[in-house]
């Protein structure tokens, strides 16, 4: 099993979901997160004074699926949320050694 997060632009949020939900991906989990990359912020002028804004807002998904569930799933994040500009965020994959549903006691795949 592999965990895959996914840092992406706020708006593509929805795109995103009904694109997993279409190749059956049913557990997800969104964490609203600030930060930056390559993109290092913009300057916003705000009552006539300007500011750094550092830290840009971005969505976080985290998805826990099945080793040969995993290419499918990063090809429609990175297409779905490409928007082919400084910003589109990343994909991180880690291996997960074990899963557990608290209700059941299910573990492994099952738990999924």
């Amino acid at each position: 099993m592999k965990k895959i997060e996914a840092i992406i632009k706020p708006f593509k949020l929805d795109e995103v979901k009904d694109a997993l939900n279409a190749i059956g991906i049913q557990g997800i989990t969104v964490t609203e997160v600030k930060g930056f990359g390559r993109q290092k912020g913009h300057t916003e002028l705000y009552r006539g004074a300007e500011y750094v804004v550092d830290f840009l807002p971005k969505v976080k998904l985290e998805i826990i699926a099945a080793d040969g569930l995993v290419p499918k799933i990063i090809e429609t994040i990175e297409t779905t949320a490409k928007t082919g500009r400084i910003g589109d965020g990343k994909i991180f994959v880690t291996p997960v050694d074990e899963v557990i549903r608290i209700r059941t006691g299910e573990r492994g795949e099952s738990a999924i």
